[in-house]
This record gives structure tokens, C-alpha cells and sequence, in this order.
């Protein structure tokens, strides 16, 4: 875990499954942390505006408030303008970089996001190198409706949700209840299942199977009702999971990267990008490095980063690439009984996977046994 940069916790689900209870319930019980907060929408449990303008950024040790702020200065933030993943550029960018600009006044940032938006588009703009240096994904919390998930219906009140659909002009995609759930189960570091106090065993149980079909075994789930709101000790504890969600979003597939695959039409300006993840063993670093450069000159590339393995050295290497700037530096060491290889996540257009991977692979060394 990055100490020195800024922990975000992104929260994700439908409307009506309990994220702006969650948020508010945050905001009320953990005090001494100087939290901004990012909105996507007012649900129709708007939270307290009085506790948010005075306990955002503002709060002293102890839960103190001083003088309430006002519009940006409280470190409020609402993108009211459509779903935030289709909007990231455009809303969600020119947000961090001002929180960015404040990070001496931030302790932890709070993302709530539309109901109907896709958590790895936000997640992939945490990777955007004015962003990614100052702040991580400290990680993405999924909330679910736990009636409605073992009801089949995914969502507390399918209406109104498809009437947010409707309203929301910025959309451009438009999966079904069940594919979007999948969708926003696939990046979770953690799922809350709320109104659990609702659920019969066997309604319980039903929901358990299906959270277990769509997550890895690492990802934790948690059977949750109002009794959170008031239990400080497990909302701290959801505010440091430190899982650095930034650094593998890019290998999670959904629905809605396989729907691109095929041709559906996107509009997305994160989807115009194709990227690929090149695996190595250890690398010559001085060759890998040139091979990059060349690579990056000679082709669409945007962007390369990720982390290499070099002889003989006991730390692994990180390496970020954008235009013709090639940055490399040893973040930590290897791990007892952690493959030592080489990982590259290469973001540009109409990359030939195979050809760079070619490329690249010249720098591999062998090493004795």
C-alpha cells in the first residue's frame, strides 16, 4: 500500500440499494479523517446537506465542525451532468485534479456513482498520470439490494431505475439489469448485501450463490442492515481495504468491453483505446527500456506501465511510459514465494498484441537455475 497517496473508495449500485445510506453513515461516524466527497446523484435519501457542508474537509479531530463552507471550498462535489463513467473526461477528471490541487487538506476521497454506472472506466482514469500520481483506489465497494438480487429484479425499484435510463442524455450504454450487476460485481473489491434484516435463509442463500458465481474467492462479501449506520468500527474498517484497484482494472473483462468486442456502438472516450497486458520473465532493464521507446515512437501508443523484473535485483522495478517519457523507479521488494516476472498494460489504438509482445520479448534474459 501507497501511504503517501490519497486513498479513494469508490462506491457502485443500483438506485435504492443503500449507497448514499452508506455514504452519510460514513460521514456521520468517522471523524478525524478530512474527507471529500464526489456525488454522482441524490438519491431520494438525499443526505443531510448540513452534515456534509460542515463535516466534509472540515471536521477537527474529534468530530468537531468548524464554520461550515460553502460550493467547492466544503469539498463537495456533485456531477449532476449524466452516468460519471460516461462522463469522466469531461466531469470526473477536472474534479481530481482540483482535489489533487488540495491533497494537503485530504485524507480520504468518497465516490458515489450513478446507479447505472460502470465501475472500471472511473476506476481505468485513477491510472491518468496527473491523477495516479497523488491518489489510489483504496477500493471499489459494490452495494446490492439483497430482496431485490434474490428476487431476480437486481434492482429495489426496477421503474424507477429505468426512468433514471431514460432521463440520463450523457448514456451510451445500455445493458440489461442482470448484465450491469455483473458489470459492477466484476470490479468489486468488496460487496455489501443491504436489507439483509429482509431476507428468509433460503432468500439468503440464493443471493450467496449468485454473488459467488461472479467474484473470485479473494473478493469478500457482507451481509449488512441499518445497524451499519451506527457501527463506527466496521466503517472504518471499510475506509482502509488499500486494495489498489487502479492497478488491475485493466484485466477485468464485462459485459460491456465484450458488446465493444463485437461492434456495439460506444462513444465512450475511454473506449476509443484498445490495450493489451504483456507478461515477461526478467528483463534486461537498459533494452527493455529501448524497446519501449521504439515501440512507443513507431506506433499508436498512449501509454505503457506497469513493473519489471531485473537480474539480481531484490526490488521490482515500476515503468510508466507516455509520449516519449520513460519513467522507471523500485517501489518494493519482491515477495517471498512471488513469481518474479515482467507485466506491462499497454493502452493505445489498434494494437497487434502478438507483434509487441515479439518486440518486447528481446529484452527477456535467462537466468540460471
Amino acid at each position: 500500500m501507497q501511504l503517501n497517496k490519497i486513498p479513494a473508495t469508490v462506491v457502485t449500485g443500483f438506485l435504492g440499494s443503500g449507497k448514499t445510506t452508506l455514504l452519510a453513515s460514513i460521514l456521520r461516524q468517522v471523524t478525524g479523517k478530512r474527507i471529500a466527497v464526489i456525488v454522482n446523484e441524490f438519491g431520494e435519501q438525499d443526505i443531510d446537506s448540513s452534515l456534509l457542508r460542515g463535516c466534509a474537509l472540515d471536521c477537527e479531530p474529534g468530530g468537531e465542525a468548524r464554520q461550515p463552507l460553502e460550493g467547492e471550498d466544503s469539498g463537495i462535489f456533485e456531477l449532476a451532468n449524466g452516468c460519471i463513467c460516461c462522463t469522466v473526461e469531461e466531469e470526473f477528471l477536472p474534479v481530481m485534479k482540483k482535489l489533487v490541487a488540495r491533497r494537503d487538506d485530504i485524507d480520504h476521497i468518497l465516490i458515489e456513482t450513478s446507479g447505472l454506472a460502470l465501475p472500471k472506466p472511473l476506476v481505468q482514469a485513477f491510472n491518468w498520470p496527473e491523477v495516479r500520481q497523488h491518489c489510489t483506489v483504496d477500493a471499489i465497494i459494490t452495494v446490492i439490494d439483497g430482496p431485490a438480487v434474490a428476487a431476480g429484479r437486481y434492482a429495489s425499484d426496477v421503474a424507477k431505475v429505468e426512468a433514471q435510463r431514460q432521463a440520463d442524455e450523457s448514456l451510451d450504454h445500455d445493458p440489461s439489469l442482470q448484465e450491469l450487476l455483473d458489470d459492477q460485481l466484476s470490479a468489486a473489491d468488496l460487496v455489501l448485501v443491504s436489507k439483509t434484516d429482509l431476507l428468509s435463509p433460503d432468500e439468503k442463500a440464493r443471493v450467496e450463490a449468485l454473488i459467488q458465481a461472479r467474484v473470485p474467492e479473494s473478493v469478500k462479501y457482507l451481509f449488512v442492515d441499518q445497524t451499519l449506520a451506527t457501527n463506527t468500527v466496521q466503517l472504518e474498517a471499510l475506509m482502509g481495504i488499500g486494495a489498489a484497484s487502479e492497478a488491475n482494472i485493466d484485466l477485468i473483462a464485462n459485459h460491456h468491453d465484450k458488446h465493444h468486442a463485437e461492434g456495439a456502438h460506444h462513444d465512450h472516450a475511454h473506449d476509443n483505446f484498445d490495450s493489451c497486458v504483456i507478461t515477461l520473465g526478467e528483463v534486461d532493464g537498459d533494452l527493455l527500456a529501448a524497446k519501449l521507446q521504439h515501440i512507443v515512437k513507431t506506433q499508436e501508443i498512449y501509454r505503457a506501465k506497469g513493473f519489471a523484473a531485473i537480474p539480481g535485483k531484490p526490488m521490482r522495478r515500476v515503468i510508466q511510459a507516455v509520449g516519449e517519457r520513460l519513467d522507471g523507479y523500485f517501489d518494493r521488494l519482491w515477495a517471498e514465494g512471488e513469481t518474479r516476472q515482467t507485466q506491462l498494460v499497454i493502452i493505445g489504438k489498434a494494437l497487434d498484441s502478438d507483434a509487441l509482445r515479439e518486440a518486447l520479448a528481446e529484452a527477456e534474459v535467462t537466468t540460471a537455475a
